[in-house]
């Protein structure tokens, strides 16, 4: 059994974006994990499927489905695997929209390599004011985000935070190429596709790279439209404490980005070709 803290403050996972909008996507896990909460305990890969994978800290080298049947949670078998592009990547973000509904908090967060997708921007501003991440086509593209498996309960609850802005759909492993660490391949995924498309780059006609420092991207945003300024500005600290309050701001912002000419309507994931 591991000795270190595996507190989410202790191992500074802790931050939530939802309520501290400019640290926005937060800090992702970044190994296999089992987050329970307030812990994040080690998972290490074994044949057999993730829930043959060993996890530290309760029970040393106990299977991933003994421990979670022992927290009183479905086996893996009964959770479905669900990429994250933004916050949801984080495991501070990911616990308080569980716990602060009364809900389990105990998903399996495993960094997953997999290919076609890239990380943009959604075209709209969210309810914490701040612009969230979006995937996007793109087939060159290779990547390692993270995957947690939710049980029916937690995925109506995350559902919920992320409509009507985003659709969530299932990827096909085999066409993303979803590669587990153990070296298996992922039968598939879902992921949320922004239902408002994504911000471009007006100088490249390019998706705008999302998933980075926020109060930079809302900087350059506020720079380059004027009446974005006189609406949310005049710089980031504002735009959020602004937008976070009020819906019709919200709304109006998002209206912009597309009078801007800034939106590629890039609302689903079609297969990548090969």
């Amino acid at each position: 059994m591991t000795t270190q803290d595996r507190g989410l403050a202790a191992l500074g996972l802790d931050g939530v974006p939802a309520l501290q909008p400019l640290t926005y996507p937060g800090l992702p896990v970044t190994a296999p994990s089992l987050l329970t909460g307030a812990e994040l305990l080690p998972l290490h890969a074994r044949p057999g499927g993730l829930g043959a994978w060993t996890v530290d800290g309760i029970t040393a080298g106990d299977p991933l489905d003994a421990v979670l049947g022992r927290l009183g949670q479905p086996p893996v078998a009964g959770r479905r695997p669900v990429i994250a592009v933004g916050s949801n990547a984080s495991p501070g973000q990911l616990a308080y929209k569980l716990t602060r509904l009364g809900l389990p908090s105990a998903v399996p967060m495993v960094p997953v390599r997999l290919s076609g997708i890239g990380v943009g921007c959604s075209a709209h501003i969210g309810r914490a004011g701040y612009v969230a991440a979006a995937p996007y086509p793109a087939p060159a593209t290779r990547a390692t985000l993270v995957v947690s498996w939710l049980d029916a309960t937690q995925l109506a609850a995350v559902d919920a935070t992320e409509l009507p802005n985003y659709r969530r759909v299932l990827l096909p492993g085999d066409a993303y190429g979803m590669t587990l660490p153990s070296g298996e391949r992922l039968f598939g995924a879902y992921v949320y596709v922004s239902a408002r498309g994504v911000l471009a780059d007006p100088l490249t006609g390019l998706p705008r790279p999302g998933g980075g420092d926020q109060a930079a991207l809302l900087d350059v945003l506020l720079d380059a439209s004027p009446r974005l300024r006189e609406l949310l500005g005049p710089d980031a600290a504002s735009w959020v404490r602004r937008a976070a309050a009020d819906a019709e701001l919200r709304a109006r912002g998002t209206l912009l980005f597309a009078e801007e000419g800034w939106v590629l309507p890039w609302t689903e994931l079609p297969l990548p070709p090969g």
